[in-house]
């Protein structure tokens, strides 16, 4: 039942409600009553468990799930876009996202106080490295040159 599940608008919420007082809060914010589901720790009645979560999951959006578990010690949360994720609140406060030359990617982790990680050149170029890791996987120059011309691979400017 720890898992991932989609939503009533196809996208996914997360829970990882462990801990008894997580899922008692869990539990709340589905609107389900603990008395009528399998034990959560009753590794057998899992996949019956999994399922009565599945289906309560695809009774809202992804956003209307993550409205009622906001504040709530519930172990449920939205699953963001890569897009989506450098603008959500507690990922910015964190810092969780940079911006480098243009680029947004993940910050260094993990952080250490007294040798904090830094990021020092963006990202390569999408198909910058292309030909030198084909070449490395044992492709000739020949081969190279026929997947570009089937389009198989591209070259950035394409």
């Amino acid at each position: 039942w720890y898992n991932v599940y989609a939503t009533a608008d196809g996208q996914w919420v997360s829970i990882g409600s462990n801990e008894t007082r997580f899922w008692e809060n869990a539990i709340a914010v589905l609107g389900l009553d603990e008395r009528e589901l399998p034990d959560q720790h009753d590794q057998s009645r899992w996949p019956e468990l999994k399922a009565i979560l599945a289906e309560r999951f695809r009774t809202k959006t992804r956003d209307e799930w993550a409205a009622l578990a906001q504040g709530r010690d519930a172990c449920i949360s939205p699953v963001l876009s890569f897009g989506e994720a450098p603008s959500h609140p507690h990922l910015r406060e964190r810092g969780t996202f940079v911006e480098v030359d243009g680029i947004v990617q993940p910050a260094p982790a993990p952080r250490f106080s007294r040798t904090p990680g830094a990021i020092r050149n963006p990202p390569p170029a999408t198909g910058q490295d292309t030909d030198v890791v084909l070449a490395e996987w044992g492709f000739g120059a020949e081969e190279i040159r026929g997947l570009r011309d089937r389009r198989v691979i591209y070259d950035l400017g394409d």
